[in-house]
């Protein structure tokens, strides 16, 4: 058993990541982005939320959510999300015996990755790692070309130029999963 804790501060904005279970053969996130939207808009009018900033990629998703002032659950909305999506997604998927004696789906990783944003500067880091995401993996060279992502939003209000990124080395980026 994993020995890790969770921080639930309320109010606070976090960073996520969020994977489907086989993350190398799948492309179900962007094949059906219209219910996974819909499962987030969904969780979001009993259990009201902020995206401050999102990426969908194949097989995994990164944001930054802000929960409202006195409210912390955010594994709750993740895992209604995560349900929400599930159910109205074919069935088929490979299902180990501890999944199937839970009754769980097969589609997604159990846990998801999180960081509690710091301040201002943090939050910038990881919005940045958040819109670069698609070129880091190699699905676009330029991350105005990835169309399932809030840099798109940011664009039109003036906060990015469409052009960012195009000049930079992110070998010494600092933040994401990886970075801690």
């Amino acid at each position: 058993m994993s020995s890790y804790r969770r921080f639930y501060i309320p109010g606070a904005t976090w960073f996520f990541t969020v994977n489907l279970s086989k993350r190398h053969e799948n492309k179900l996130l962007v094949n059906r982005i219209d219910v996974l939207r819909a499962a987030f808009a969904e969780v979001k009018t009993k259990h009201p939320f902020r995206i401050d900033g999102i990426v969908i990629l194949p097989e995994h998703l990164h944001c930054i959510l802000s929960l409202p002032t006195g409210d912390a659950d955010y594994s709750t909305r993740w895992g209604l999300i995560k349900g929400g999506f599930s159910r109205n997604i074919e069935t088929g998927e490979t299902i180990s015996k501890s999944r199937q004696k839970r009754g769980e789906r097969g589609l997604w990783q159990r846990r998801f990755w999180d960081h509690l944003i710091r301040d201002e500067l943090d939050f910038q880091r990881h919005l940045d790692y958040i819109h670069w995401n698609p070129v880091k993996h190699g699905w676009v060279s330029r991350v105005k070309d990835w169309p399932h992502s809030s840099f798109h939003k940011f664009v039109r209000l003036g906060l990015y130029p469409e052009d960012w990124c195009s000049n930079v080395d992110w070998s010494d980026f600092e933040c994401g999963e990886y970075f801690q």
